[in-house]
């Protein structure tokens, strides 16, 4: 189980746990299976939905990867004030070490202007590299 990384952005926190995915990962194939949860909480006055997603993924052998689209796991969430979503995603490094960040396009729906939020960077880490 991974720690937990957060930061704020214009009244959004995003809250990032990992998890390494020992029964889906081959290290002879460089397969390594990471599980991710995020929690995404509108700490604003307004209600927003979620656009877009821009992830960049750094792999500990030096390969890095950029994976955007439109909202999460197949939905744009709309989270009202004071509200929060939480789901849970992954992503395949080749290493059994790397690491996430990225930003999500919201769009306030109070006025229908679009910001970007800040994704913290988080570790993808396999258990045994933290001993």
């Amino acid at each position: 189980m991974g720690s937990i990384q957060s930061l704020v952005t214009k009244g959004i926190k995003i809250s990032v746990e990992s998890f390494f995915q020992s029964e889906y990962s081959n290290a002879i194939e460089n397969k390594y299976i990471f599980t991710y949860k995020v929690k995404i909480e509108n700490n604003n006055s307004f209600a927003v939905k979620l656009l877009r997603r821009h992830w960049y993924i750094f792999d500990s052998n030096g390969l890095f990867r950029e994976v955007e689209g439109e909202g999460v796991i197949g939905q744009q969430p709309m989270i009202e004030s004071g509200d929060e979503h939480t789901y849970v995603s992954w992503s395949q490094l080749e290493t059994d070490m790397g690491q996430m960040n990225g930003k999500y396009t919201m769009l306030n729906l109070n006025d229908n202007s679009a910001f970007e939020v800040e994704i913290p960077f988080f570790q993808l880490v396999m258990p045994s590299k933290l001993n």
